[in-house]
């Protein structure tokens, strides 16, 4: 195991403290609250619009359970792409926040997972859902940097990041994958990346970046970094248009926060893409 702290940089502390101290954020607490599957990421697929017309005092909380099943629809999507995951396997949730996916895959698959933070509190919240459910021996949260976990070289069949990449450099991040994964391991990324055709980062890019106190990188940021690191695209799948009705219909409720808007205008003009990558290490 490495001796090297955990937190590296000023940088890395403040991401840490942002999560640290965004315990309440009823975004993520408020749908997680739906079946008890807490999410760290957005949502994919056609709303059911009907929840709209419900009676006023029943309205929001049809918005907030219908926001849940498209976050929970764009995790199975990324466990959809991790191949074919035996019981006997180990997975890396890398950027596991409260563990929802981690939990979901070891219900899907039987394998043991294992999910990395550098939010202790996301840790402790994390690994009282697995112990909740019975699954601790199983399903295990620690507090580790991505970039330098300490596991075993080869000793996961399949990694994936969901929205977390914006947080790390992608170089050092694919190298440390690519240690873990043995020839034949599978990476899946979700996540948001700014689109070099449009020339440099948007305003509303910008303000995504602040919000959450992260550096989204542009696309072709993550192919070369990828390539360096015996990472093969084997699918590439733009999500984007996918992803806007969720954040149409998440500026309709009581958890909307105001970032609303700089994801839709980005999207829409195209200046930010939601992309899965799904890459084989050769």
């Amino acid at each position: 195991m490495t001796d090297t702290p955990v937190l590296r940089t000023a940088f890395q502390q403040a991401v840490a403290d942002y999560w640290n101290t965004n315990q309440d954020d009823p975004v993520n607490l408020r749908l997680g609250e739906v079946d008890d599957i807490y999410h760290h990421h957005y949502g994919i697929g056609e709303p059911d619009l009907s929840v709209l017309e419900k009676p006023e005092d029943q309205r929001d909380q049809a918005v907030i359970e219908e926001l849940h099943r498209l976050e929970t629809a764009q995790a199975n999507c990324l466990l959809d792409n991790l191949g074919d995951i035996k019981p006997s396997d180990s997975l890396l949730d890398a950027g596991s926040g409260r563990g929802g996916t981690s939990i979901m895959a070891h219900n899907r698959f039987g394998c043991t997972v294992d999910g990395a933070t550098i939010s202790e509190y996301q840790v402790g919240f994390a690994n009282e859902q697995a112990e909740k459910r019975g699954i601790a021996d199983e399903v295990k949260f620690h507090f580790k940097n991505m970039l330098d976990t300490g596991f075993a070289t080869g000793s996961r069949q399949a990694i994936w990041t969901n929205e977390t990449t914006m947080y790390v450099d992608l170089f050092d991040l694919y190298r440390e994958f690519s240690r873990l994964l043995p020839v034949g391991g599978r990476y899946v990324c979700i996540t948001g990346c700014s689109n070099d055709l449009t020339g440099g980062r948007s305003k509303s890019v910008s303000k995504i970046d602040e919000h959450y106190n992260c550096n989204i990188h542009p696309r072709s940021q993550y192919f070369k970094a990828l390539a360096e690191n015996n990472l093969v695209p084997i699918n590439v799948i733009d999500l984007t248009a996918a992803t806007i009705p969720y954040w149409e219909l998440r500026q309709k409720c009581s958890v909307a926060t105001g970032i609303e808007d700089p994801f839709l205008t980005s999207y829409k003009e195209g200046s930010f893409q939601y992309l899965m990558i799904v890459a084989d290490r050769v």
